[in-house]
C-alpha cells in the first residue's frame, strides 16, 4: 500500500497519475512498497493512519518506514491527511499537530531526520508533505552526481562557481575562474575536461559550503557537516570536446542532468545533441534558464517557446513545468522520478533571481542508482594518477557492494586480458578518508603494488570470486540515430560503454545494412584492448556525425585478439628485443666545444675526423 498519495502537479501543471514519492517510482504507475512481511489489510488507508495509532498500528508504520527509507537509499516523503477513498482530503489543526507528532516518532525510532516540506489548505482542513531522511554517520553522506550539460557559452561553469562558492558573479565571468583546471581554460573561458564539484546541504536543507579567505573550498569540511552532497559533473559544451562530454555521461554514471540553456540564445549548437544523449541514457533532465537578467522579455519568451515545443516533441515526450514558487518545487521534486516531467528554471547568476529555488529543489534529490550490498564488489576506473610518497591512486565509482581498506581485489583487464591482485591502502570520499565504500558512491583508491603506467580509463576493480574474463568480442542491439549513408560489416566507430571508451569493428550483424532509424543486432570487436563489460549496460556508439544507442546483450570472453593486433605485436617485440640487446653509445656532439674522449679539454673538427662529419 502506498502511504503517499499522489495529488495535483499545483496551478497551471497538468495533474500528474497517483504517484509513491519515493527515488524507485515506475513512471506513471502507483507503486507498492514492500512492507516486509505486512499485508495491505494491516495498515488503515484512512487519512487518519498516523493520528494516534495503536501499537500494533505503530509497529507495522515503523516496518513500513524502514521498507521505504531502504527503497529510497535512505529518503521517503510522506503527504499528511491523504487518505485512500476519502472522500475529502485534510486534517483539522488537532489531527495535524498529533499526525506529525506521530511521524517524528516513527523518524526518532528508524533514526531518520524529520522536516516538514510544506503545508497545503484542502477542503476538510490541511495537507502536510514531511521528508524523513536517515541519519548518517560524520564521515559518511548521501551522494547524488548531477551532469551539467549545455551549449558552449551557456554558463554552466558560472552557474557552478556561484553555487559552489556561493559569492554571485559580476557579468564577467569572474565565478567560473574558481573552477578551471587548465590555463587554456582560464584564458579561453571553455570547459574542455570533466570537473567536479559539490555543494553539501546539512539536515535541514540549508547550504553548508563556506569558501575561505582565498576563495578555496575545503572538501573534507564540507562533507563531515553535510548529510547530502550534490556532485556536478561539470562537462564540456564545445563540439570540439563532444568525446569528453560522452564520457562523462557515460563513465560517471550521474543521476540527474541539468541542462543549461541561455536565455539570450536559446536552444542552439549542442543543447540539442547533449539532450539527445541524456535521453538516450535514460537520464532525468532539468532546464536551467540563465543570464535572464540581460536578456530582453521579448526575446526570452520566444526561446521559452522554442524550449517547450522541443521538450514536447515526439522525441523527448516531456512536460514541462516552469518553476515559480516554492509549492512549484516540491511538487517537482517529489514527482521528478517519473522521467515524464521536465522542470525548468529561470535564474541569474549576477542578481541571484530564483536561485534558491534551484538550491531548494537540488536539496530535495535522491539517488536512483541501488547500492546492492549484497553482491561482490565492483568498481569501475574513470581516473588514474601518480601522488608523490602514496604512489598509483585510481579513482571512479563503486558499482556495488562494499569495499574496505586491505580488500584485495582484482585489477584489470591488462593488454593481455589477465587481471591482477592487489591490496588497497587507503580509501578517500571526496577528499575525506574513510574506512570503506558502497555502491553506488564514488571513491579514490591508493592501490599497493602497481604502477600507474598499468592503469588506464575503462579498467575495473572486481573480488576475485567473480572469476573476471576479457573480451575482445561482444554482442549488442543498437539503434541508429543518425547516420549520412549506410552502416555494414567492418564499419568501426568509437563505442563508450560506462568507462570504457575504444573504437570498436562491426564484424557481423543480423541485416545486410542498416540506416538511419533502423534497429539491429551487432557483433562487436574491439580493436586495441580487451574490455570488461557486464551484459545490459548501455552503450553509445558514434563516429563523426554518426550516433547511435544500445544495450549490450552478450560477451564473449574466450576470443582471441585481432589479427592486426597479433600482427602488430609480432613486429614491434624483435625491436624491442635488438634494442635492448645493443649497448647504449653516447653521440658526441659535433662543433667546438665537444669533449674528447678522455673527457677533458676541447677537441676540434679537424681532431674529431670522420665523428665530426657525421
Amino acid at each position: 500500500m502506498a502511504t503517499a498519495i499522489g495529488h495535483d502537479s499545483g496551478p497551471g501543471v497538468p495533474c500528474t497519475p497517483p504517484l509513491v514519492p519515493s527515488v524507485s517510482t515506475i513512471p506513471g504507475v502507483v507503486v507498492d512498497t514492500a512492507l516486509n512481511g505486512c499485508t495491505k489489510a494491516d495498515i488503515n488507508n484512512s487519512k487518519l493512519q498516523f493520528v494516534s495509532p495503536s501499537a500494533e498500528e505503530f509497529d507495522v508504520l515503523q516496518r513500513q518506514l524502514k521498507a521505504r527509507l531502504e527503497e529510497g537509499q535512505g529518503e521517503a516523503i510522506y503527504e499528511i491527511g491523504m487518505g485512500v477513498g476519502c472522500s475529502t482530503n485534510g486534517l483539522q489543526p488537532d489531527e495535524m499537530e498529533a499526525s506529525l507528532a506521530t511521524v517524528a516518532s516513527l523518524a526518532s525510532a528508524c533514526n531518520a531526520d524529520f522536516q516538514v516540506l510544506r503545508k497545503k489548505p484542502m477542503e476538510a482542513g490541511m495537507m502536510a508533505q514531511v521528508l524523513l531522511r536517515r541519519k548518517v554517520n560524520e564521515d559518511d553522506f548521501l551522494e547524488v552526481r548531477v551532469a551539467v550539460v549545455g551549449n558552449v557559452d551557456a554558463g554552466k561553469s558560472t552557474m557552478l562557481g556561484v553555487l559552489t562558492h556561493g559569492e554571485l558573479d559580476n557579468g564577467r565571468g569572474v565565478a567560473r575562474q574558481k573552477l578551471f583546471r587548465h590555463k587554456h581554460e582560464i584564458e579561453t573561458g571553455r570547459t574542455s575536461s570533466v570537473g567536479n564539484d559539490i555543494l553539501g546541504f546539512d539536515k535541514d536543507g540549508n547550504v553548508v559550503n563556506r569558501a575561505d579567505v582565498h576563495g578555496g573550498l575545503n572538501w573534507a569540511e564540507i562533507c563531515r557537516a553535510s548529510t547530502k552532497v550534490i556532485t556536478f559533473i561539470d562537462l564540456a559544451g564545445h563540439e570540439r570536446y563532444l568525446k569528453t562530454t560522452v564520457f562523462g555521461m557515460t563513465g560517471h554514471v550521474p543521476d540527474f542532468c541539468m541542462m543549461m540553456v541561455g536565455a539570450n540564445a536559446g536552444m542552439i549548437g549542442m543543447t540539442k545533441e547533449h539532450l539527445g544523449l541524456a535521453l538516450a541514457l535514460g537520464v532525468p533532465v532539468f532546464v536551467v534558464v540563465t543570464k535572464i537578467d540581460m536578456c530582453p522579455p521579448n526575446v526570452l519568451q520566444e526561446n521559452l517557446k522554442v524550449l517547450t515545443r522541443v521538450l514536447k516533441s515526439p522525441g523527448c515526450r516531456k512536460i514541462p513545468i516552469f518553476v515559480q514558487s516554492y509549492d512549484d518545487v516540491i511538487t517537482c521534486a517529489t514527482n521528478f522520478t517519473s522521467e515524464r516531467i521536465c522542470p525548468v528554471f529561470q535564474v541569474s547568476n549576477v542578481t541571484g533571481e530564483n536561485l534558491g529555488l534551484l538550491k531548494t529543489f537540488l536539496s530535495l534529490l535522491s539517488t536512483r542508482m541501488h547500492p546492492h550490498l549484497d553482491k561482490s564488489p565492483k568498481f569501475q576506473i574513470d581516473e588514474s594518477y601518480n601522488v608523490q610518497g602514496v604512489g598509483a591512486v585510481v579513482s571512479g565509482i563503486c558499482l556495488e557492494g562494499v569495499i574496505s581498506v586491505n580488500d584485495v581485489l582484482l585489477l584489470g583487464p591488462m593488454a593481455d586480458g589477465e587481471f591482477l591482485p592487489t591490496a588497497i591502502k587507503g580509501i578517500h570520499r571526496k577528499r575525506m578518508p574513510v574506512q570503506e565504500v558502497r555502491g553506488g558512491q564514488t571513491a579514490s583508491f591508493a592501490l599497493k603494488k602497481v604502477r600507474r603506467n598499468q592503469i588506464r580509463k575503462g579498467m575495473v576493480m572486481v573480488h576475485p570470486s567473480e572469476n573476471p574474463a576479457a573480451c575482445w568480442e561482444f554482442e549488442g542491439e543498437i539503434l541508429i540515430l543518425h547516420h549520412p549513408t549506410t552502416i555494414s560489416v567492418k564499419y568501426q566507430a568509437m563505442i563508450h560503454c560506462g568507462c570504457t571508451r575504444q573504437t570498436a569493428s562491426i564484424i557481423s550483424m543480423d541485416r545486410d545494412n542498416i540506416r538511419t532509424g533502423d534497429k539491429a543486432i551487432c557483433r562487436f570487436q574491439f580493436i586495441k584492448n580487451p574490455e570488461y563489460l557486464r551484459v545490459g549496460t548501455r552503450m553509445v556508439f558514434r563516429e563523426g556525425r554518426t550516433k547511435a544507442v544500445g544495450t549490450v546483450l552478450r560477451v564473449f570472453p574466450n576470443t582471441p585478439a585481432p589479427q592486426t593486433v597479433l600482427s602488430s605485436a609480432s613486429a614491434i617485440l624483435p625491436a624491442l628485443q635488438h634494442q635492448t640487446s645493443q649497448p647504449r653509445q653516447r653521440r658526441r656532439r659535433r662543433g667546438q666545444g665537444a669533449r674528447g674522449p678522455s673527457g677533458g679539454g676541447t677537441t676540434t673538427m679537424a681532431e674529431t675526423g670522420s665523428t665530426a662529419s657525421l
